[in-house]
Formats: structure tokens, C-alpha cells, sequence
């Protein structure tokens, strides 16, 4: 298991390409769900900075605040509802440039200005998904989605 990580400058590519091994390494041995989603957390919002990074949990009809690093979050959101309730139903990643324009939106910080939302699909079904805010507008695009979604395809739930 990893305990320190290589914090690298570069570009977005580079930086996630650093970072795949480094979270493998973090989930190796570990079977405990919570403490492999806490250090996925932190190793993203560690390497980027990001306002936001952490994860909701498919618990009945609702998402429900897993671990995460960032301010303080909203705790149960529903299906349909905002951009995590959005990518739940879709069972897709969304990326949102300007959450202020995404119908519905969930105001959690009114500091975030985009987004991007990542299910954890396993069996068919999303089993929970990974939320990533930043205070700039059109922060994420299909970079962050492919190596975001090479991510979570770790997580073992």
C-alpha cells in the first residue's frame, strides 16, 4: 500500500497517468469499501486541488453522502434530482461547464461552478457515484471523464 503520493505538475494527462498506479496501489490488499473511497478522495483532491471530490452511495431510492474531502455537502439527493441524481438515472458521466445552467441544479457549495459526475456501474446496475466540483466554469471535459471513469472501474464494490 501506498502512503505518500507523488504529487507531479504537467499537464492533465500526465497528472492522472501518475496518479492510476499510485490509487492501485492505495486499493491493493484493502477489502474495506469506506476506507478505499476516503483514500480516492483524498488522492484526487491531493493531485488537483479540486473544491470538491467525493462519493454518494446507492442506498434505496436515494444517494447518500459517502466519504469525501472538500466543504460540507448535502447528505441524501434523489434520483432525477440535480447533476448526481441526473448521471444516477442516465448511468453516465455527466460534465456540467456551468452548474448555474443545469435545470435542477443542487446548490451543495455556491461556490462550484461546474462538475462532473461519474457512475460506479457494476452488474448493469450504478452501485454509487464519484463528484467532482470546481470553482471554475468548464473545468472538466472528456480528460478528466476518461481517466475518472478508468478510476472508479477500480473501486471494487
Amino acid at each position: 500500500m501506498a502512503e505518500d503520493l507523488q504529487i507531479i505538475k504537467g499537464n492533465k494527462a500526465e497528472q492522472y497517468t501518475s496518479l492510476i498506479p499510485q490509487i492501485k496501489g492505495l486499493l491493493e490488499g484493502e477489502p474495506d469499501l469506506v476506507a478505499n473511497l476516503a483514500n480516492v478522495a483524498a488522492a484526487l483532491k491531493e493531485q488537483f486541488g479540486w473544491l470538491w471530490v467525493g462519493f454518494y452511495l446507492v442506498k434505496g431510492d436515494e444517494l447518500v453522502l459517502g466519504p469525501f474531502q472538500g466543504p460540507v455537502a448535502c447528505t441524501r439527493i434523489r434520483k432525477n434530482k440535480g447533476v448526481c441524481g441526473s448521471s444516477w438515472a442516465q448511468a453516465a458521466t455527466l460534465i456540467v461547464p456551468d452548474v448555474e445552467a443545469f435545470p435542477g441544479h443542487i446548490a451543495c457549495s455556491s461556490l462550484s461552478k461546474s462538475e462532473i459526475v461519474v457512475p460506479l456501474i457494476r452488474n448493469g446496475e450504478v452501485k454509487a457515484i464519484l463528484d467532482v466540483d470546481s470553482e471554475h466554469l468548464a473545468h472538466f471535459d472528456t480528460t478528466d471523464q476518461q481517466y475518472l471513469e478508468e478510476i472508479v472501474a477500480l473501486i471494487v464494490l
